[in-house]
């Protein structure tokens, strides 16, 4: 339970981040422009902090985790007092360090926990996220229209990641690595961390696409309202929610499998999404694609986990997965110039085949 608290108030500040920043950026005084350059410090803070962290987090998992989200909370709440670019950026710069540390924490933590209690964790860690995410951003929206500033906002989202720490305290988890002899050599882990590290990048490109593009293809490409153009990220949000619940409820689900799954059904519904004719057939190929690829990534995780008791495969999955979700807006934006946004958004479904390439060469 702990784990999941953690996982569900991280969400907290996401979810709620996308519909403050129009606040945010009347309270900073910047352009559209220069808000985008500020919001850039985010990754570039992410990437190294999350190859450090699991450096430092094999062996302490409970207290890297609780130093992380402390950290974490005090970054948001940072957020909050910022008056101009350069104090923005700099907020965002420790917001990203601190959540790329808390995100690789979190993976060591609960990889520890399943290996020590036995027990199925990592599906229901990870759909506390879109769960909250979903709940998260029309409340947000709510305290904005009674009047509720971005900073008061912030401040509270801080204090509840800071009270979510506090049950890490229940989290029993043991501490050190395990004997060198007992575990694969080095570049023998790292080698297979960056192949399926590439294999869960090729999910969260397409995932953080959905994030960022789809609201813009159904306002400008679908004729939709602003209203009706945001049931595509919720339906992605809870599709990938359900995914993973039916995943946890399954426990001799393997992993070849859900290889296919994501990346014929993931490939086809983010094909359906750019391509269909419709708003309606929109929202379902986003929610399609969803279903396809939510349970992936948190069960290579498990699997990671399972194989290597000290950390280094789900440490380096966590940090080379998430350049695909960094490179996803550069990506996606650069396609759009040449192909348009809907297209753009379908070639994307040619991120499964490498997927679908990996469950044939399971076979057997």
């Amino acid at each position: 339970m702990p784990l999941i608290v953690i996982s569900a108030a991280w969400a907290v500040f996401w979810g709620a981040w996308s519909v403050l920043l129009p606040a945010v950026k009347v309270a900073t005084g910047l352009s559209a422009a220069d808000l985008g350059a500020a919001l850039s410090a985010v990754p570039i803070g992410a990437v190294p902090a999350m190859a450090l962290a699991g450096r430092f987090a094999r062996g302490r998992e409970r207290a890297a985790l609780a130093l992380a989200t402390v950290l974490f909370a005090v970054s948001v709440a940072g957020v909050g007092r910022a008056t101009t670019g350069g104090q923005l950026a700099a907020a965002l710069l420790l917001v990203g360090a601190t959540s790329g540390a808390l995100d690789v924490t979190l993976n060591l933590a609960t990889g520890r926990a399943e290996r020590e209690s036995g027990r199925r964790l990592f599906q229901a860690v990870h759909a506390a996220f879109p769960l909250v995410v979903i709940v998260t951003a029309p409340l947000t929206g709510l305290a904005r229209s009674y009047g509720f500033g971005a900073d008061t906002v912030l401040v509270l989202i801080a204090l509840v990641i800071g009270a979510a720490a506090l049950t890490l305290v229940a989290l029993p988890l043991g501490s050190g690595l395990p004997d060198r002899a007992k575990t694969l050599p080095v570049r023998r882990l790292w080698g297979a961390a960056a192949v399926l590290g590439a294999l869960a990048a090729c999910v969260l490109v397409i995932e953080n696409s959905v994030e960022q593009w789809s609201v813009l293809l159904l306002e400008e490409h679908r004729d939709a309202t602003p209203v009706v153009a945001s049931a595509a990220p919720a339906a992605y949000m809870a599709a990938l929610t359900v995914a993973r619940m039916v995943a946890q409820a399954l426990p001799r689900l393997r992993l070849r499998p859900l290889y296919l799954v994501a990346g014929a059904g993931g490939g086809a519904g983010i094909a359906l999404a750019g391509l269909g004719g419709s708003v309606p057939v929109s929202v379902a190929g986003f929610a399609l694609t969803g279903l396809a690829l939510g349970p992936l990534v948190p069960a290579l995780l498990a699997h990671a986990a399972a194989d290597d008791a000290g950390g280094t495969l789900v440490w380096g999955i966590s940090t080379i997965s998430y350049a695909g979700f960094v490179a996803s807006p550069l990506l996606v934006a650069g396609l759009s110039g040449w192909l348009g946004l809907p297209v753009a958004l379908a070639a994307l479904g040619l991120l499964g085949l490498p997927l679908i390439a990996r469950f044939i060469a399971e076979r057997g």
